[in-house]
């Protein structure tokens, strides 16, 4: 079981997962949706394509672009597709 954690809520929870680099990628249906809202940003990958981000809120406080994951990844990254990874001070533990 993997466990995304900030601020003391919990984000998101799993046994199913994937990690990649060292970064563990919860599946969407994982995630607490009441946590996470749209973020503008972008950022490109060489090898996974275009990333995409959430702000995560929790106990009164927002973690700006604290979550992220690939909308359209490339091939070499297909099983990520539909997973949201963490980072900015997100514990996350398997």
């Amino acid at each position: 079981m993997a466990k995304a954690t900030w601020n003391g809520e919990v984000l998101a929870e799993s046994d199913k997962f994937e990690v990649v680099e060292g970064n563990v990628y919860f599946p969407a249906e994982a995630l607490k949706r009441e946590h996470f809202t749209d973020s503008a940003t972008h950022t490109e990958c060489g090898w996974k394509g275009t990333a995409s981000y959430f702000d995560v809120v929790a106990g009164g406080k927002v973690n700006k672009d604290a979550a992220w994951y690939y909308p359209e990844p490339k091939s070499a990254a297909a099983n990520i597709k539909g997973h949201v990874a963490f980072w900015k001070g997100v514990t996350v533990e398997k």
